[in-house]
Parts: structure tokens; C-alpha cells; sequence
């Protein structure tokens, strides 16, 4: 039941001395003549730069300092070393708010949003006792050593944190795999979880049901004729994204393959990324270049998006590098695809707690609201035009004032025990 402080830990002279030997003796792999892009994945001409400024200019020291600024603390939870932030408001009227990320990111994802979250000090003025775990096997907490550590597990040690730290009611964003673990959590701890904020809804669409057909017809008649039309010619173009019927659906999402690979051999591909960090730079970079918006309409030529800096992209790297935590991040993909608990998030069973849904331009899935209403208490829906899969590192501003002003609303109806 302790709970110990905890620092963001130095680098060795000996650890730093290995990396760069690597860098600069790195083996890249042959390519095709023709300039493709990123179509095959990450090309050398992108990834070589970052490693550059990784060698000459990237600095842990001050990465580190900024990051030390939090209070960060350890406790166990399930037999698993559990590392958090927490940052409680002064304001009276604060609520309890549970930040969870998932692959490839770590809780810096929110390193631009813990001071305005936690003061309330822009638009929506809302305040929240900010909360930010790293995941079993993610970041700075411990990696499961027994196979199992699936979705629920996982969301009983998230929900445990909550208690742990006197939050017996909370509200929580995920994204990622958080956000799949929060959808969880929002349905089993629902008498703990008061309020569930999503980037990427998982929701089944409206089916035909009798339930559907009395009490939205119009959403199962578009559906139906969307498996006969496609969806982007009923929904509209993009507003539908899903992940395919198996983990490597290519015809239907060809970034699936990083998925097959660790739901199924996580054990074989971290020989790779745990040996090599220009492996595990380029396994993670691939996500942060397709999985964003950029703003200059030139995704093809470019490395990051505008909103995301390399030191930004180095300093998650960094710290898969130094905790290992690569494999087990990847591990999460198995365990959570064969925990029978998944069943639970791609089935109709219902939210009935407020939901929040912040659709961003380039986020990897997509769900018209008409599925989410089906089995969901949807209390508020933001569209956006740009933004991606990480919006609290390419949108600080909108992402912050719409979490605000879910909280404000949760505030406003629900007092927080």
C-alpha cells in the first residue's frame, strides 16, 4: 500500500558511451532506387537526421529536468511496480482526472497539458487533479512478469491507482490503448469512473436488432446500406476508419502489419528493438509520421509533423531505450488480444457513464456519433479539423479546453467523492 517519490534517473556514462556506439556504427538497409516515400515504412533519409541530432545535439539532462519538474512517484499494485505523476489542484472545485496513453507513446504524450489541466487556467477554466500512470510495462512502472496482464488486469490496477490516491470517484481520457482500457474501465468500475473522454471510440455500429430498430432506425438503415454501398459513400469520405476484421486486414488497413507482428511474435521482434536503437527509432517513428496531422500538406516529405519537435520524438525513445520497456509495451498487444475481457469492448455491451468523444483529423480510427449513441451515453462530441493521433502533443490548446469542458460539465452535475 506505500507510495514512495520517485526521479526520473540520470544516464550513465558507460549506458551513453554503448548508445552511441551504436548509433554511429549503425547498418542501414538496402533500399530501392526510386524515391517512394514512407511507403514502405520508415526510409533512410528521414530517420537518418534524428539520429544525428540524437549523437550531437539531444540532451536527456534537460529532458530530464523538465520532467523532474512533476512529482512522480512509485507504488505496487498487483505485484507490479506502478510509476505515476500526480499533480493535485488548489482550486476547491478540482476534479479527479486520470490521463492514460497508449503504444508507441509514454506519459510525456502530456508533458504540454499537466500545468493547465491541473491550474484550470484557459478557456474552459475547469481544474483537475491530474493523474498520470505509466502502464504496466510502459514508461518508468514495472514489466508484468507473468503472462495474463491483459485489459482487465490492467484497468483493475489503473482503477486501484485511483483509490490508492483517495479518488473514490474520477473522471479519465484515454487514448491509444488507454483509451481501450478506459472503455473498460467505464463499463466494469463504472461506480468509481464518473466520466469517460476518448480520441479514438471504439463503438460497434448499429445493428439490426429490434432494440436498433425501435429506437434508431435511421442509424441501422445507413448501416445496413453501408455494407452494400461502403462507408464512404453513406457516411462520407474518412468518417469511418476501423482496424479490420484481424489483426493484418491489409486490404482494408494497410498499417495493420505492426499490429500482427505484436499480437502474435512480440517476443521475436524485440531481439531487434531491444538490441538496436535505430531499430526501435524507426519502429517508433514509422507512428509518430503516419499517425499525425501535418499541417503543410506534405506528409510525403517530411520526417514529423510541424507540432511534434525531434527532441520530443527522441525523449519517448529515450525512454524505451533505457527501461527496456519496449518489449513488454509490445506484449500488451497479446495479452490484451487474447484476454477474453476484449470481448467486452468490440461487443454491444453499454457505457452509461458520460462520454466525451474529441475526433481529430488523423486519428487512426473512426466512428460516425450515430454508432457510439447506440450503446453509449454520449454528452458531448467535438469534431476538429486537424490534430491526429497524439493531440496532446500536436493540439495542446484543443485538446485541453475539450477535456475542460467535459470536466466543467461532469462538475456541474456530479459531485466527486
Amino acid at each position: 500500500m506505500s507510495i514512495h517519490t520517485f526521479e526520473v534517473p540520470t544516464v550513465s556514462e558507460e549506458r551513453w558511451s554503448q548508445l552511441r556506439k551504436k548509433l554511429a556504427e549503425a547498418i542501414y538497409p538496402n533500399e530501392l532506387e526510386k524515391d517512394v516515400g514512407w511507403r514502405y515504412g520508415t526510409p533512410s533519409w528521414a530517420i537518418k537526421p534524428v539520429i544525428k541530432a540524437w549523437l550531437d545535439e539531444y540532451d536527456w539532462e534537460v529532458a530530464r529536468a523538465e520532467m523532474n519538474r512533476w512529482h512522480h512517484y512509485q507504488t505496487t499494485i498487483e505485484d507490479i511496480a506502478i510509476h505515476f505523476i500526480h499533480e493535485p489542484s488548489k482550486n476547491a472545485n478540482a476534479v479527479p482526472l486520470l490521463l492514460l496513453n497508449g503504444w508507441p507513446s509514454t506519459f510525456y504524450e502530456y508533458h504540454k497539458v499537466i500545468e493547465a489541466l491541473r491550474d484550470g487556467v484557459t478557456k474552459e477554466g475547469q481544474a483537475f487533479h491530474v493523474v498520470i500512470p505509466s502502464l504496466p510495462g510502459y514508461g518508468f512502472s514495472e514489466a508484468p512478469k507473468q503472462p495474463g496482464c491483459g485489459l482487465a488486469k490492467v484497468s483493475q490496477i489503473m482503477n486501484e491507482l485511483m483509490m490508492r490516491l483517495g479518488y473514490n470517484q474520477y473522471c479519465l481520457h484515454g487514448s491509444d490503448w488507454g483509451g481501450v482500457i478506459g472503455k473498460y474501465i467505464a463499463i466494469r468500475h463504472d461506480d468509481h469512473c464518473k466520466g469517460f473522454h476518448t480520441i479514438m471510440p471504439m463503438f460497434m455500429p448499429p445493428t439490426l436488432s429490434i432494440a436498433n430498430l425501435m429506437s434508431r432506425p435511421m442509424a441501422v438503415a445507413k448501416y445496413c446500406a453501408s455494407m452494400v454501398f461502403g462507408y464512404d459513400s453513406v457516411y462520407g469520405v474518412g468518417k469511418v476508419k476501423t482496424i479490420g476484421n484481424g489483426f493484418a486486414d491489409i486490404d482494408t488497413n494497410e498499417d495493420a502489419g505492426y499490429r500482427a507482428i505484436q499480437a502474435t511474435r512480440p517476443y521475436t521482434l524485440n531481439y531487434g528493438l531491444s538490441d538496436s536503437p535505430v531499430g526501435l527509432l524507426a519502429w517508433i517513428l514509422d507512428k509518430f509520421h503516419h499517425w499525425t496531422y501535418h499541417e503543410s500538406g506534405k506528409k510525403d516529405s517530411a520526417i514529423l509533423p510541424e507540432t511534434i519537435s525531434i527532441n520530443e520524438l527522441l525523449t519517448h525513445v529515450m525512454i524505451y531505450w533505457l527501461t527496456g520497456n519496449m518489449a513488454s509495451s509490445t506484449r500488451l498487444y497479446y495479452e490484451v488480444y487474447h484476454d477474453p475481457a476484449f470481448h467486452v469492448i468490440v461487443s454491444t455491451t453499454p457505457v452509461r457513464i458520460p462520454v466525451a468523444v474529441g475526433v481529430f483529423q488523423e486519428e487512426i480510427t473512426a466512428v460516425p456519433r450515430e454508432w457510439v449513441e447506440a450503446t453509449a451515453n454520449v454528452q458531448q462530441w467535438s469534431e476538429f479539423e486537424v490534430g491526429g493521433h497524439f493531440p496532446a502533443l500536436e493540439t495542446s490548446e484543443l485538446f485541453i479546453n475539450d477535456i475542460q469542458k467535459f470536466g466543467k460539465m461532469l462538475q456541474s452535475k456530479h459531485t466527486f467523492e
